[in-house]
């Protein structure tokens, strides 16, 4: 699934794609240009994933300026809110669930989204900067530590 969220109203732009390459991120990139008003700049934030780098997508971002893109840094997709998105997906559509086919786990993964754009909420984070960078120090340090085992 391909996703795109409004930050200013919670709404979800999703596309279900049987592969996630080049061309399939230029077909949803193109739904969210022909879904959002022209007026309108659009700031993406993706990951590092070469598909959103290939010299296609280049192209096609050169020839739409209105589109700017912005990549997380290695192993930080949590900020990202469209995760926070995907999370709520997993757990209140997918997780736990039986489906007989592709197509059935589609069609709840729409049913979904559909109903969360029907009432959207707008996500927030619940901590400030200063704690959730002072949190990522704390762990970077953390893991920086040489681990110390003893042997008896």
């Amino acid at each position: 699934m391909f996703a795109a969220l409004n930050v200013l109203d919670g709404c979800v732009i999703g596309q279900c794609l049987p592969r996630h390459r080049q061309d399939e991120f230029l077909r949803f990139v193109r739904k969210i240009d022909r879904e959002t008003p022209k007026n309108l700049d659009v700031h993406l934030i993706l990951d590092n994933y070469q598909t959103h780098k290939t010299a296609k997508v280049e192209m096609w971002f050169a020839k739409h300026l209105r589109f700017h893109r912005h990549f997380t840094p290695t192993s930080s997709s949590w900020l990202n809110m469209i995760e926070r998105f995907f999370s709520e997906l997993t757990s209140k559509a997918i997780r736990r669930g039986v489906f007989c086919s592709v197509r059935e786990l589609e069609q709840a993964i729409i049913a979904f989204l559909d109903a969360h754009n029907e009432d959207p909420k707008v996500f927030v984070w619940r901590k400030d900067a200063d704690t959730i960078l002072a949190t990522v120090a704390h762990a970077r340090q953390a893991l920086s530590k040489e681990p110390s085992c003893a042997l008896h």
